[in-house]
């Protein structure tokens, strides 16, 4: 029997984040992310009344979707999902058309100005390949982040999933993200409230959801 091919995944216990965007600068260090530009990015909202107040935070970056709608929209297959899970950039493909920027429903990518293409978090591929750690959980002084094997029962980001309620964002959406949430706060999910308007604002939600059978980002 061949070896199992590794899937890769990620962990993030906001209940250890404290907001502090060491992530966001090792990422920006490690892979020379242009100034005014992030590969991930740390949210924060501020909830209660003075002297009870509390801050929360959601780290934010590509969730490396199993059914990643980025991958259906780009028109030179400059954007692919590896056999192991990740979603690459290849930049030497790359026409810098936007296409995959408009159609990722978590604002994950953005158009690099030095290298005039689409870019995005890539899982630090160039150090998981050599054995390595991405440089946002290296960097992490909570140990809020953990990346792993999903496929390995044993990983600890399997142990994670199987002994903590995990969420993702925008699970409607079917992209089927790879990157998961321990206690994370659900005014900085992205999520619709429910209202008197509910109905209308599901139905203008609907129209930014790219699918294969979505001409909305065509526009």
């Amino acid at each position: 029997m061949g070896k199992k091919i590794k899937k890769w995944g990620m962990v993030i216990d906001q209940r250890k984040c404290v907001g502090c965007h060491t992530c966001t600068v090792a990422c920006k260090s490690e892979n020379n992310v242009p100034l005014g530009y992030w590969r991930s990015w740390v949210k924060g909202i501020e909830k209660g009344r003075y002297p009870d107040v509390k801050n929360f935070f959601l780290r934010r970056l590509c969730n490396h979707c199993d059914n990643p709608p980025c991958v259906d929209v780009c028109p030179v297959q400059a954007t692919l999902k590896r056999a192991d899970g990740v979603v690459m950039m290849y930049y030497g493909k790359c026409i810098g058309c936007g296409m995959c920027i408009a159609a990722c429903p978590y604002d994950a990518r953005f158009f690099n100005p030095v290298r005039r293409t689409a870019d995005k978090c890539s899982f630090c591929s160039h150090r998981i390949d050599a054995n390595l750690l991405p440089a946002c959980v290296t960097s992490c002084i909570g140990r809020a982040i953990t990346f792993g094997d999903l496929n390995d029962p044993r990983s600890e980001v399997s142990k994670l999933i199987a002994s903590n309620a995990t969420v993702v964002i925008k699970p409607e959406l079917g992209t089927l993200p790879k990157v998961f949430y321990i206690a994370a706060d659900r005014d900085l999910m992205g999520r619709i409230r429910i209202s008197e308007k509910y109905p209308e604002a599901i139905e203008e939600y609907q129209k930014t959801i790219p699918s294969k059978l979505s001409d909305y980002w065509k526009r």
